[in-house]
């Protein structure tokens, strides 16, 4: 059994690697963009290129925060995703890189409405889409919050996990 768990950490550890490369590429994709965009003059065209460029320095953010958050929760930790609190820990931390990406689109979908009308349906979607993100997001927390009450040995488990990052 040892040697199947040393394997999965293997595998998740090799996962964590292939995403902070994926952060690194689009970091370099976006920076390049950036560039291009700035140095073709500072025009409406140059604005939407910047903003395409954010989102894809968001998408980066979501790439290098699911390795760190690959590395942290299955390679370091060891951790098993089963207490109410490591599941909260877990999900908010992806939550959070979803939100902002999706907010991101939305900025760049919005700022594109402005030439092409017909895209303004496609940017209100996505901006509801955020909205019961979050929304669903809170009432998540909230119920696992009661849950927690209930196993205050996993939330005690889960605090012991942290210092290992430390």
């Amino acid at each position: 059994m040892k040697l199947l768990s040393r394997l999965y950490s293997t595998i998740h550890a090799f996962m964590a690697l292939l995403f902070a490369c994926a952060a690194l590429a689009l970091i370099a994709i976006s920076t390049r963009s950036g560039w291009l965009a700035i140095r073709g003059g500072f025009d409406r065209a140059a604005a939407e290129a910047i903003i395409e460029a954010v989102g894809l320095l968001a998408a980066a953010v979501v790439a290098l925060q699911i390795s760190q958050t690959i590395a942290e929760e299955e390679v370091i930790r060891d951790a098993h995703i089963s207490a109410p609190t490591r599941v909260r820990r877990f999900l908010s931390r992806f939550m959070v890189v979803i939100v902002v990406a999706v907010a991101v689109e939305g900025l760049v979908a919005t700022f594109r409405a402005h030439d092409d009308p017909a895209q303004l349906l496609y940017a209100a979607g996505v901006l509801g889409s955020i909205a019961l993100l979050l929304a669903g997001w809170g009432v998540f927390i909230h119920l696992n919050r009661s849950a927690e009450e209930l196993e205050p040995e996993a939330m005690a488990e889960a605090k012991q996990e942290d210092r290992k990052l430390r």
